[in-house]
């Protein structure tokens, strides 16, 4: 069963190579010992502490022993129930709570989101992703998700979908649909839970994505950087996404979009090299797993996102616009990898 992780005894093979020239680094960082790879938080902060060029260049390491290093997978994403959200979760402008100018509605017919879905393929996205602002779905709307699941799936592209809470049997019935991801993001460490959403616990999230492991759905599962935590905090979201068992296949880093209305809106802005140092942290940690770059890539300049990939991150949302918010348009992205010599997978 998924737990919450405190500051455990860690196995980390992964990472025997980064301690050999970084006497000061080596104390905090992870030592190899026998069974499955654990993480603790002060193991993941040093990492995080690690001199910047000394950690990319680690991360750079266990990227390339696991993936092509210039290729980057290209997901869409679409909001097909927009608004109305009864969670409280302070950055979201979605809850219904918040004054942010998003009104609730209806779910999307069937046809608009395969049209969706065919413009993103035709655009080079590989994988399309549903979104839904439902703390948890009915039986009504899974039965109309599945419907979704399986018309996007016969497009031949990957489906990803993050519909809240699950209930027993809704993984099954998406699995059977043909759904191969489901997202459902910790958001931040356990500590600093509470500062960001207090209407579910953390340990409903677990439950959720224990459902989806049991179901044989991919697990796509991330977080927010950016919301005031502290580096302390980094490293305990990023320990309990690191030992999950297995650990996700697919990791969202989002860079919080500060929204008017929203209580986390003025929030002090995050170092982007501190985003940088997230995104490492997550590919030495979880070296097999899909490192995407989410929200917030729009306020990024291309600098700051060339330094993500080389930090390990190799997918991102690709499009316009993700489930409210902005993202770099189609066209920006093909020159930035054409600047940077990547490929779409």
């Amino acid at each position: 069963m998924s737990q919450l992780i405190s500051d455990m005894p860690v196995n980390s093979g992964v990472i025997a190579a980064a301690t050999q020239k970084q006497p000061d680094a080596s104390a905090n960082l992870a030592e190899a010992v026998s069974g499955s790879a654990r993480w603790s938080v002060s193991q993941i902060e040093g990492v995080l502490d690690m001199p910047f060029n000394d950690l990319l260049h680690r991360a750079q390491q266990v990227h390339r022993q696991h993936h092509d290093a210039n290729t980057v997978q290209l997901s869409t994403l679409i909001s097909v129930k927009t608004g109305g959200c009864p969670e409280d979760c302070g950055y979201c402008p979605q809850a219904a709570r918040y004054h942010t100018g998003i009104e609730n509605q209806d779910m999307l017919p069937l046809d608009e989101v395969l049209a969706t879905a065919a413009a993103a393929k035709a655009q080079g996205a590989s994988r399309f992703c549903m979104g839904a602002a439902w703390r948890g779905p009915k039986q009504r709307d899974i039965e109309k998700m599945a419907e979704m699941v399986s018309a996007v799936k016969a497009l031949g592209l990957e489906t990803c979908a993050t519909l809240g809470m699950l209930k027993p049997g809704q993984a099954e019935q998406l699995k059977q649909a043909g759904l191969d991801y489901y997202n459902h993001n910790l958001d931040t460490a356990p500590e600093f839970y509470g500062e960001i959403i207090t209407t579910r616990n953390y340990q409903d999230r677990l439950n959720t994505l224990e459902k989806v492991r049991g179901a044989g759905i991919h697990v796509c599962c991330g977080g927010i950087v950016g919301m005031g935590e502290s580096r302390h905090a980094r490293a305990g979201l990023i320990a309990q996404l690191a030992n999950l068992d297995p650990y996700p296949e697919s990791v969202p880093i989002n860079h919080l979009v500060q929204v008017e209305g929203t209580p986390l809106h003025g929030t002090a802005a995050l170092d982007p090299l501190e985003f940088v140092r997230t995104v490492a942290a997550a590919r030495i940690t979880m070296p097999k797993a899909m490192v995407r770059l989410s929200a917030g890539r729009q306020e990024m300049s291309d600098a700051v996102q060339a330094l993500c990939f080389l930090a390990g991150a190799n997918s991102i949302f690709y499009g316009d616009k993700l489930l409210t918010t902005g993202n770099p348009e189609a066209e920006r992205d093909k020159a930035l990898f054409d600047k940077l010599g990547l490929r779409s997978m």
